[in-house]
């Protein structure tokens, strides 16, 4: 009876075994809660921002930053209601090979924000600066203690290259190459060399020219990094001495816009916008609080969000001005419908003075290893050529 007896609960525990791993299995292949990302126009026909953006393109239409919506959902794809969002966006990995227009922003923070979505759902628009993989990082938390689970989640965002790019990268070989054969080729002839001369006449002018140009670009590097030096401690002492504010009020009711007056490249400056009531200084969060940044040289917009406020009345967030150029950050502030107190619009405005930084060192010494390289190879096929010619004649 017993060795039966034993048999029995053999079976039966592997049984056991076997539904709860089963359960368990199920359980985690199951749908949970998640973000959903969906860029307007679609990433794939999105470019990174030119360097000499304008605000129309040579088609007339004007080029806006891409709107990005991130929907919290639950298992069942339905949205979690008064959830509040956490977005980091990190730009692409640097590229020291075949570095972008903006290298200074690659590896950095592009933006930091901090909303709440009674919906579920966070709206904003961003330019993005440089082509390759951005991450962002989102975390979302109930407002309500344990309405929902908190939902952490790294999304992918790959911007591809500007195809204008590659159609002109061709060209600008070519060019290089054309040069260093049409040297190689004057090199390579047959000359004369005369009495007391080390090399003919044009082999001397072509090496007396490319010493004066690689002298010129030596001393090109070096100021602009000492410049870029001093300009990034100015900088960096103009932002530990700056946090002004800019302030709006009427009929009660007070705007605020606090943060650095200064701004470099490569770096995420802090704003922080308030919204009080002025007589008793207690916070206005049932408003509308909408941002916008516009580059001012060109008059293109590098960032905006329509939000509301936390029960704090503040709306923080951190952005990056990549482009090396004077910035507008507006704050606009009005009641929503079914706001108790009832106020005409607030505006506030300020202007940003962006420090540019120079590429690195590092970066600019590939770039002009890479096309005195180019230059060599042609100049090498020039010489090849013009001796196969003398060996033919």
């Amino acid at each position: 009876m017993f060795p039966k007896f034993k048999w029995s609960a053999l079976v039966g525990l592997a049984c056991a075994v076997g539904i709860l791993s089963h359960a368990i299995a199920g359980l985690s292949l199951s749908p949970s809660a998640s973000v959903q990302l969906v860029a307007e126009p679609p990433i794939a026909r999105a470019y990174p921002l030119e360097a000499e953006a304008t605000e129309y393109l040579g088609s007339g239409q004007y080029q806006p930053p891409i709107r990005l919506k991130l929907r919290a959902q639950d298992a069942s794809g339905k949205s979690l209601q008064d959830a509040r969002f956490h977005l980091q966006i990190l730009t692409p990995a640097p590229t020291p090979w075949f570095t972008t227009d903006f290298p200074v922003v690659e590896g950095t923070k592009l933006l930091d924000i901090e909303g709440d979505a009674p919906t579920g759902e966070l709206q904003m628009q961003q330019v993005f600066p440089i082509r390759g993989n951005y991450q962002l990082r989102v975390s979302v938390t109930p407002k309500l203690t344990n309405a929902f689970a908190p939902i952490t989640q790294n999304l992918e965002l790959a911007v591809p290259e500007n195809p204008l790019k590659w159609q002109y990268f061709p060209f600008v070989l070519g060019a290089l190459l054309a040069i260093g054969c049409f040297g190689g080729w004057i090199i390579g002839g047959r000359q004369v060399i005369q009495a007391g001369e080390i090399a003919p006449r044009r082999v001397r002018l072509l090496l007396s020219g490319a010493t004066v140009l690689a002298i010129a670009a030596l001393l090109f590097f070096n100021v602009s990094a000492e410049l870029a030096g001093v300009r990034t401690h100015i900088a960096e002492e103009a932002r530990s001495n700056s946090n002004t504010s800019s302030i709006s009020q009427s009929q009660g009711v007070k705007l605020e816009l606090v943060g650095d007056s200064g701004a470099e490249v490569g770096r995420a400056a802090s704003f922080q916008a308030k919204l009080t009531d002025s007589k008793t200084n207690r916070p206005l969060n049932d408003a509308i609080l909408s941002i916008k940044t516009t580059q001012l040289e060109n008059n293109w917009v590098a960032f905006a969000y329509q939000g509301i406020p936390n029960a704090q009345g503040l709306l923080a967030w951190q952005e990056q001005f990549f482009d090396g150029a004077p910035h507008k950050i507006e704050v606009k502030a009005s009641p929503q419908p079914h706001s108790k107190q009832q106020f005409p619009p607030l505006e506030v405005a300020r202007e940003i003075d962006v420090e540019a930084i120079a590429p690195p060192m590092s970066v600019r010494l590939i770039g002009l290893l890479s096309f005195t390289g180019v230059l060599t190879v042609g100049l090498v096929v020039g010489l090849w050529l013009r001796r196969s010619r003398w060996q033919e004649t």
